[in-house]
């Protein structure tokens, strides 16, 4: 059975509800929701959520939400990776859909990643198929500025580089540095459950162009994602993923 679960909880300090605040017209949640079903690449949509709200929002949208996730998985600290491996485990524990055979491969999708097309899953998926023996593939994003030329401030607004040696550097004699776009993680069922690391050299960064990728962490974060959202629905088809290279 291939998986994806959502995680959403309930209680966002930066942005009040934020999983279910509506953005362009639909709850938060929905847009990740609908990316994933319409994908047609996973047998179940699974939303984990600490929140009742949450889960009848998320139930709407046509995600399952078979268990209400403990709350000592749903506080400030407890990691995304701990709540897949809990999905899994429950999954797994209540031999859910069994009929569709066993856990094979599992997607965590964000529940604020409204910048992800059913597209790009197809997409990640037809390079899974590629490369099977990868744990993970996950979306990143090229940082727009070379990171190695990054600079320190102190509290009297004096600078000091990062990188003393790299700052007079040209930025096409730098290696390229890329960030985690924070939209989706692949993997197997078996990396998730042995808790093997996301960021390694058995994952493949899926590259996403930079306007496919923003953080939501505050209103202004909110706004520009909403103006970004806005003017994908209204292009033709979204920009294809790099191919990864032949070993």
């Amino acid at each position: 059975m291939k998986l994806a679960v959502i995680p959403a909880r309930g209680g966002s300090k930066r942005i009040p509800r934020k999983n279910i605040k509506l953005f362009n017209g639909k709850p938060m949640i929905a847009w990740s929701i609908e990316a994933a079903l319409y994908s047609k690449m996973f047998d179940q949509v699974l939303v984990s959520t600490d929140d009742a709200e949450i889960a009848e929002v998320a139930a709407q949208y046509g995600a399952a939400v078979p268990f209400i996730r403990p709350a000592t998985l749903a506080d400030d600290l407890t990691g995304t990776s701990a709540v897949v491996r809990h999905a899994i485990d429950w999954v797994t524990q209540q031999q859910w859909h069994a009929e569709q055979g066993p856990l094979d491969i599992v997607a965590c999708i964000y529940a604020t990643a409204p910048l992800l097309s059913a597209a790009l899953l197809q997409q990640a998926m037809a390079l899974w198929a590629q490369q099977p023996a990868l744990d993970y593939i996950f979306s990143g994003c090229r940082f727009s500025f070379p990171i190695q030329r990054a600079l320190y401030r102190d509290a009297n607004g004096a600078v000091a580089p990062v990188q003393p040696d790299a700052i007079g550097k040209r930025s096409q004699d730098l290696t390229e540095t890329f960030h985690d776009a924070g939209q989706f993680y692949l993997g197997r069922a078996q990396s998730w459950s042995e808790a093997r690391p996301v960021f390694s050299k058995s994952s493949y960064l899926f590259e996403l162009p930079q306007h496919l990728v923003q953080d939501i962490d505050t209103l202004d974060d909110w706004r520009r994602a909403e103006l970004l959202h806005q003017l994908i629905l209204n292009q033709v088809a979204p920009p294809s993923a790099k191919p990864p290279k032949a070993d």
